[in-house]
């Protein structure tokens, strides 16, 4: 549901932006990437080898990482068993704040008004994308959305690599092993699905590095505060004054 806008000063309006489901949706993805990261890399560095197929065998690793220090794991220390347990506590908020997330904007709306391009945006992506390589940020009327890079990119992490991420981390579940045999061939291999796992989780989390970057590059109050309060302040073109109307009375 949207708001009226709020007058802030001649050439200022606080627009509503983001609903309190989206808010708390979002700081709840928040925290369960940021352990979902450090519990994925505690489970990569008990055996730093990425591979395709059913075998993992040393010599033929698709990618091997070096040593993973420990402050970027969780728990700090090698501990395989509460790594594994922690990530799957997590996941599963995140598939279920996910879901409610995916819920809203489907049928609030806001998935078709927010986040799919037009054919008018569609057709200048390269000049979106010269602007942000430029860091030219949307100002005035262009503010109140999502410009289309920012659109395809969400489109990209919600319909591409958050299934991906979720459906190879139950490929390689024993339990979903079980109840749908069929899901591991399908993947390709347990390796296989494992190391799409973990480009899915690479990609979302290159996903959040930008973001944060952007946030801050583009004005950090002003989209901190419109993810805690929900209003996002624009700045508008003055209004012509009658001395400079066009309109005035030339005598």
């Amino acid at each position: 549901m949207t708001r009226p806008d709020r007058p802030l000063g001649p050439d200022r309006v606080a627009t509503w932006r983001h609903p309190w489901p989206v808010r708390l949706t979002h700081w709840v993805n928040v925290i369960c990437l940021v352990f979902l990261l450090m519990t994925g890399l505690q489970i990569l560095k008990a055996h730093p080898h990425l591979y395709w197929g059913l075998d993992s065998t040393f010599d033929d690793a698709w990618i091997s990482f070096g040593t993973i220090p420990g402050w970027l794991t969780l728990p700090g220390y090698r501990d395989l068993a509460a790594g594994r347990n922690w990530h799957f506590f997590f996941a599963w908020i995140f598939v279920a704040n996910g879901m409610l997330y995916l819920l809203y904007i489907l049928f609030s709306g806001r998935l078709a008004r927010m986040m799919e391009p037009s054919r008018e945006e569609l057709a200048h992506i390269p000049d979106s994308v010269v602007e942000h390589a430029k860091l030219k940020f949307p100002e005035g009327e262009a503010a109140r959305t999502y410009n289309v890079i920012q659109k395809l990119t969400y489109l990209v992490v919600l319909l591409i690599l958050l299934p991906m991420m979720l459906v190879t981390g139950l490929g390689m579940s024993p339990m979903m092993n079980a109840a749908i045999p069929e899901l591991l061939p399908i993947l390709g291999g347990r390796q296989s699905a494992r190391t799409l796992h973990f480009i899915a989780a690479m990609g979302i989390t290159a996903f959040a590095v930008v973001h944060v970057l952007l946030v801050f590059l583009s004005g950090p109050l002003n989209n901190l505060r419109s993810m805690v309060t929900g209003w996002y302040v624009i700045r508008t073109e003055p209004e012509p004054s009658e001395e400079t109307s066009d309109d005035r009375d030339p005598s």
